[in-house]
């Protein structure tokens, strides 16, 4: 009897040894994934993708919610008051990032401090475009035009605190020129706007604007992204077209509240990583305008820690507010 215990009881060392090895046994419910944006948009239509990638390869049970409000601010405090305890994620875009110094003083939470990085996705190229009547045909014309017309432009966005606005923003800084932001509630009435004449420039995501650039409605310009991009080959980068070093991209990744536990961290990280792998990602991604990022969580604390620092100068500088 004596040996049977001590049998049992070795039994539930090595048992329990070997769970704790393996991390907690999770999920064992219903995964919350909060995107701080309204349905429809490029934000929504990616997380969905990679939601449903995810669940497919895992069948875990995820359950998609929407909480747009505040440029991100309520989704993203919601996420951040949730309990650590791997059963809310959150999507966060690069107004993540500028909401650091754009809301400064005013956040309900610490956009590195509240959070653990799970993964970054994809990061997209934005693209400048102009109104066809305005009368430049590249970025150097554009720079002598706005030089010589102090004021006179108006570039357009789909909101304030976008990576849209702040590109625009960096360009402002960057060519010394004198662009008044004009912000809109999204891309598409700011677009009809640019093609109508009522604003001169815009910086936006591909999807939105690539219709109209191929239907002759807007002049591409240039491409904000380090390198060009796959779907206008023939489009120049901001940098290469007369403004060295200039780069700016949006990009989308997945944070928890701080606290989850790294191994559910790295599960899920492990689990995005394996569908960007995947045949067929690459081509997705684009659909969205993005391309694959990806990466480790520490990767991603990087980035959020880079493009924080990076937006914060660029707002300071610009003088650049949220309505």
């Amino acid at each position: 009897m004596q040996l049977q215990r001590l049998a049992f009881a070795a039994l539930a060392l090595i048992t329990s040894t070997v769970l704790h090895a393996q991390g907690p046994i999770w999920p064992t419910k219903s995964i919350r994934w909060i995107i701080p944006y309204p349905p429809g948009g490029i934000t929504d239509n990616a997380t969905r993708m990679v939601v449903q990638k995810v669940a497919e390869q895992t069948g875990w049970t995820i359950a998609v919610e929407n909480k747009p409000g505040a440029n991100s601010i309520l989704g993203a405090d919601i996420a951040a008051k949730s309990a650590p305890d791997g059963y809310t994620f959150l999507t966060v875009i690069a107004a993540h990032a500028a909401n650091a110094t754009l809301y400064a003083g005013k956040l309900p939470f610490d956009v590195v401090k509240s959070f653990a990085p799970v993964s970054l996705v994809g990061i997209a190229p934005l693209i400048m475009t102009a109104n066809n009547d305005l009368p430049v045909k590249d970025i150097k014309e554009l720079i002598a035009y706005a030089k010589a017309n102090p004021g006179k432009l108006n570039f357009a966005s789909s909101g304030s605190g976008t990576s849209i606005h702040l590109s625009g923003e960096l360009f402002k800084v960057m060519a010394g020129v004198q662009m008044t932001h004009v912000p809109y509630k999204g891309s598409a009435p700011a677009l009809q706007d640019l093609i109508g004449g009522q604003v001169q420039l815009m910086f936006d995501n591909l999807p939105p604007s690539l219709p109209q650039i191929k239907a002759g409605k807007l002049r591409a310009l240039a491409v904000t992204s380090a390198a060009r991009a796959p779907a206008l080959p023939d489009t120049p980068t901001v940098a290469e077209a007369g403004l060295p070093g200039f780069e700016a991209s949006s990009w989308f990744g997945v944070l928890a509240p701080a606290g989850t536990p790294p191994e559910i961290v790295n599960k899920l990280n492990a689990e995005i990583a394996k569908w960007l792998a995947s045949p067929g990602a690459k081509e997705k991604l684009a659909n969205v305008g993005a391309n694959i990022a990806g990466g480790t969580p520490e990767d991603f604390a990087r980035h959020i820690q880079a493009e924080t620092a990076k937006w914060a100068k660029v707002v300071k500088e610009s003088g650049a507010k949220v309505d």
